[in-house]
């Protein structure tokens, strides 16, 4: 007889038998009835199932409950309840960062792990500076999210969420690492970071952006910036 032993949400819990092929997104729901992981897509593909590992975001349903034992394990209701909502959560309540609601439990472990993530100078894959990475940058934070999906198309108030609590978290930090670097100034970005263009569109780019050899599209040129 074989036991397994979880702490999910601060509480045990103590399994007898249980099938080893039992993913921790199935167990949280199916056993213990813990409804805030969703299955989404099933294939870690959408991040509605994520949840916290010993403070880091995984997605439950690409992994068995068995490798967990000893583990802290955290969903969004051991983040907060709507009685005792934290941070975050409030952010994302302020700022209506959700429409139907069902991607909102991933989106949230997720953010919560990056807040720390930032906290600690973990760069990511656009970070310029690896060692001091700017996370309050709209880029930064899109594509620290990029694994949660949001059928609903609320990213905008997802990041505006985000960005409140890690201003009010970071801020010191980034006004240091500002005052440090002060080339840095003025480069956060407004708006929606969308992806660099790709390899067929800096080709398509670079040649519009040849210089024309006509002496009349010269003169206007240079007349237009006169």
């Amino acid at each position: 007889m074989s036991t397994l032993t979880l702490t999910i949400n601060d509480k045990q819990h103590r399994f007898e038998n249980l099938d080893t092929r039992t993913t921790l997104l199935d167990l949280c729901r199916q056993h213990l009835q813990i409804t805030g992981p969703k299955k989404g897509c099933d294939h870690g593909q959408c991040g509605a199932c994520t949840i916290l590992i010993n403070g880091e975001r995984i997605n439950s349903c690409l992994t068995l409950a068995v490798m967990h034992d000893g583990d802290k394990i955290t969903t969004i209701e051991g983040i907060g309840m709507p009685e005792s909502l934290s941070e975050l959560q409030q952010a994302f309540k302020d700022h209506d960062a959700f429409q139907c609601g069902y991607c909102t439990p991933g989106q949230i472990c997720s953010a919560t792990a990056l807040i720390e993530e930032v906290k600690q100078n973990w760069p990511s894959y656009v970070s310029t500076d690896l060692e001091n990475p700017d996370g309050l940058l709209v880029q930064e934070i899109a594509e620290r999210m990029s694994g949660n999906i949001c059928r609903c198309s609320a990213y905008p108030n997802i990041i505006k969420a985000i960005s409140q609590v890690l201003e009010s978290q970071v801020a010191d930090k980034a006004n240091s690492l500002s005052e440090m670097s002060p080339t840095t100034t003025g480069t956060a970005v407004t708006g929606i970071w969308s992806p660099p263009p790709s390899v067929a569109q800096l080709g398509k780019s670079s040649a519009t952006d040849r210089p024309s050899t006509n002496k009349s599209a010269r003169s206007n040129t240079a007349g237009d910036r006169s």
